[in-house]
C-alpha cells in the first residue's frame, strides 16, 4: 500500500477501535510507538492517522498530555465543524496555495495532461454546471495529490467536504461561482502555466490570485444582497406610510 494510502487505512482501524469500544470516549489513546507496533507502521504514519481521525471529530490531540478519544456528538454529522464561506475561502487560500507550490516540484507528462483535461472540460459551454463543478473540484483535490504531502491532501479534501456539504457556504458558492466560469477557466489556466514552468512561487501566487478575486466576488455579492435587503424594507415602509395616509384621505 502507497505511504499516501496507508495512514487512512490506520485510521480507519483506530476508528473501528473506538466505535467496537476498545478505546472509550474519555480514555487516552496508547501511544505513538505503541501504536506503530500494533500496526506495524511507522510513527509518522500513526501521527498522520490522528490528525486525520481530529479533523472528523473523533479525537482531540492535547499537545503535552495525548490523544483522547471523544464523544460521539463531535463527529455525528461527520465532524463538519460550523464555518462561513469566508471562513473556508482564507483556509483554503492558505492550503490549496502551498499545495501548488509542492505540486509544482512534481509535475510530470501525466500530470499536466489530466489537469489540462480537466480545464478543457471547466471551459466547455456545453459541459454545464455540474460537469464544470466537478472537473474543478478535481482540478483542486488533484493539485493536492500531487503535492506528495498526504496530510496536505487530506486538508484539502475535507475543506471541499465543507464547501460541499455544508448549506450556508454551499449557497454562497454557488451564487457567486454560477456567474464566473470565465474569469474561474483563466485562472485556472494561470495556475497551470505555472505548474507547466515548474515554478513553486509562481504556483503559489497564481493560487492565491484566484482565492482574492473569489473572495472579493464574495463580498461584493454579500454587499449587494444586503443593498437589496434595505430596498425591500424601504419599499416596505413607504408602502405602510402610503397606505396609511389613504386612509386618512
Amino acid at each position: 500500500m502507497s505511504e499516501h494510502r496507508l495512514y487512512q487505512s490506520v485510521a480507519k482501524r483506530i476508528r473501528e477501535a473506538i466505535e467496537g469500544g476498545e478505546f472509550r470516549v474519555g480514555s487516552r489513546l496508547p501511544g505513538e510507538r505503541e501504536l506503530a507496533d500494533r500496526f506495524n507502521v511507522s510513527r509518522v504514519t500513526i501521527r498522520e492517522a490522528e490528525i486525520a481521525l481530529e479533523a472528523l471529530g473523533w479525537i482531540s490531540i492535547r499537545t503535552g498530555s495525548g490523544v483522547y478519544v471523544l464523544s460521539r456528538d463531535n463527529h455525528a454529522a461527520g465532524g463538519l465543524p460550523d464555518v462561513t464561506a469566508f471562513d473556508l475561502t482564507a483556509a483554503r487560500a492558505v492550503f490549496e496555495a502551498e499545495a501548488a507550490a509542492l505540486a509544482a516540484a512534481n509535475m510530470d507528462d501525466e500530470a499536466l495532461a489530466e489537469l489540462d483535461a480537466l480545464i478543457a472540460v471547466m471551459s466547455n459551454p456545453t459541459a454545464g454546471d455540474a460537469a464544470s463543478s466537478a472537473a474543478d473540484q478535481q482540478f483542486h483535490e488533484t493539485i493536492a495529490r500531487l503535492s506528495g504531502n498526504p496530510v496536505v491532501e487530506y486538508c484539502i479534501r475535507l475543506i471541499w467536504r465543507m464547501r460541499n456539504e455544508l448549506p450556508k457556504v454551499k449557497q454562497v458558492y454557488q451564487s457567486v461561482c454560477h456567474h464566473d466560469w470565465d474569469a474561474r477557466t483563466s485562472e485556472h489556466v494561470a495556475i497551470l502555466n505555472a505548474l507547466r514552468a515548474r515554478d513553486p512561487q509562481a504556483s503559489r501566487a497564481a493560487m492565491r490570485d484566484h482565492f482574492h478575486r473569489l473572495f472579493e466576488a464574495m463580498l461584493a455579492a454579500e454587499e449587494a444582497e444586503a443593498l437589496a435587503e434595505i430596498r425591500r424594507r424601504t419599499q416596505q415602509d413607504r408602502d405602510r406610510f402610503m397606505a396609511t395616509l389613504s386612509a386618512q384621505g
